[in-house]
């Protein structure tokens, strides 16, 4: 399903907020990309645990990579977030979190994700559904 349209192991789209949250993606698959980011003061609040922000921005990163490796031509279309939803379960207050985006919907014009965040003892920390608008790329 993914098209290898980048190495995804170096940074892609830097400088950006994913680099300044850590996240890296660590696994492609052939239909699931997986993605870390640290739990640290780049990604707590003020009681020490993960951010629920931190945890959509890492979804959201994540999503969006996987919709541009599902994309035919990168060049010619882009991927947008149009919609994301966040149920955060339990707390994190170190070490990683792991993220895996699979996909629900791969149409033409949409995609939709199914990301769960876990921790490093692979426990549930956030569920995320999150929606991509597919664009036309402006030409210059």
């Amino acid at each position: 399903m993914f098209k290898k349209h980048f190495d995804v192991s170096k940074p892609f789209g830097q400088p950006s907020l994913s680099e300044h949250l850590g996240i890296e993606i660590i696994e492609v698959g052939d239909d699931f990309v997986r993605a870390r980011m640290p739990v640290d003061y780049r990604t707590t609040q003020p009681f020490g645990i993960l951010h629920g922000g931190a945890s959509v921005a890492l979804a959201e990163s994540l999503g969006s990579v996987a919709s541009i490796l599902a994309l035919d031509d990168p060049t010619t279309h882009r991927a947008v977030g149009l919609e994301i939803n966040a149920n955060h379960i339990r707390s994190v207050s170190s070490g990683f979190v792991y993220a895996k985006a699979t996909p629900l919907h791969i149409g033409r014009t949409t995609h939709v994700w199914d990301i769960k965040i876990t921790s490093e003892e692979q426990k549930l920390v956030c569920a995320v559904r999150f929606t991509v608008a597919i664009v036309e790329a402006k030409k210059s």
